[in-house]
């Protein structure tokens, strides 16, 4: 059975939590310097409703669609996840979030910060502002090559991920760490170099996550396990704390606790709550519900699974 006690920051971040709620609120209930690894995925501000719907089909000879040989099937709805990703001022919004991130990320942690071609531009000078120039990383370009193709211009496949890092003198980057990938043309390297690959470069190649595949929660905009899991084991150690503000489906939580990393995870949206605790329904997790109506302060109900820190 789950438990109810008040919020204690210093309790979620010594094991793995996730939190329901503002996370500029939760954010201001870190200590300073507390977290190693920041990665977000915030909305990217397209200005339509992100939504993902899940259909099966069954074998009805009344159905709405022709299958393999001539059968007729109907088509089901399932479920629809969805959030509104539209801000009237985007980096109003943004700013006081990542000035906490600055504030309770460690002197050799790090920034991964995800958006897409609409708004890198300008969250490139936030960010800049707020880090200072000479933090910036890398700009990590993730292409992909799946989805609908735009005829009136170069159809867009690929995210950015701007990586910022809090004392350039100090940061923790481990190429050790990393999964390599194998040569376009290994022919050309020899055998030896061929069977252990190569490092990414700034440009990494990825499919999304795939439409049917295991890892697929059903939460839209979900990033894949992979691009993920490659930022942790970069700029990350074991027994690190890796925080997402962001959380959305839990994907950074998964690539954490793969690696033997803690994690706090935050969102606001229920649905989000609803994913993560199927997706991480046998790990004895905390989850926490921050209150946003204020009734409580800056007390919330922490509800702690079964076995759980």
């Amino acid at each position: 059975m789950a438990r109810d006690t008040a919020l204690d920051s210093a309790a979620l971040l010594c094991g793995d939590a996730v939190v329901l709620g503002d996370n500029l609120e939760v954010l201001r209930q870190l200590p300073d310097a507390c977290v190693d690894l920041v990665y977000i995925d915030p909305p990217f501000n397209t200005g339509r409703t992100q939504a993902h719907t899940q259909l099966r089909t069954v074998r009805d000879a009344a159905g709405d669609r022709t299958g393999f040989g001539g059968q007729r099937y109907a088509t089901e709805r399932l479920a629809t996840r969805a959030y509104l990703d539209r801000f009237d001022d985007y980096l109003a919004f943004l700013a006081p979030r990542l000035e906490e991130a600055h504030r309770v990320l460690a002197a050799h942690g790090s920034l991964y910060f995800h958006i897409d071609y609409r708004e890198v531009h300008y969250c490139k000078v936030l960010l800049d502002g707020i880090f200072g120039r000479d933090c910036f990383l890398n700009e990590i370009i993730w292409a992909y090559d799946y989805g609908a193709r735009a005829t009136r211009k170069w159809p867009a496949k690929h995210d950015n991920i701007l990586v910022y890092v809090k004392d350039p003198a100090r940061y923790h980057f481990d190429t050790a760490e990393v999964e390599r990938i194998p040569y376009m043309a290994p022919g050309l390297v020899g055998e030896e170099k061929a069977a252990r690959g190569k490092l990414p470069t700034d440009t990494w190649w990825h499919t999304i996550v795939p439409t049917n595949g295991r890892e697929r929660t059903g939460y839209p905009t979900q990033k894949p396990l992979g691009i993920v899991r490659r930022v942790v084991q970069a700029s990350s150690k074991p027994g690190d704390l890796v925080l997402d503000f962001f959380a959305g489906s839990g994907t950074t939580g998964v690539a954490a606790a793969e690696l033997g990393r803690r994690f706090l995870l935050i969102d606001n949206n229920p649905e989000a709550l609803r994913v993560m605790e199927a997706r991480f329904a046998a790990d004895g997790i905390a989850f926490a519900r921050h209150d946003m109506t204020g009734t409580t302060g800056a007390a919330a109900e922490l509800l702690v699974a079964a076995g759980g820190a």
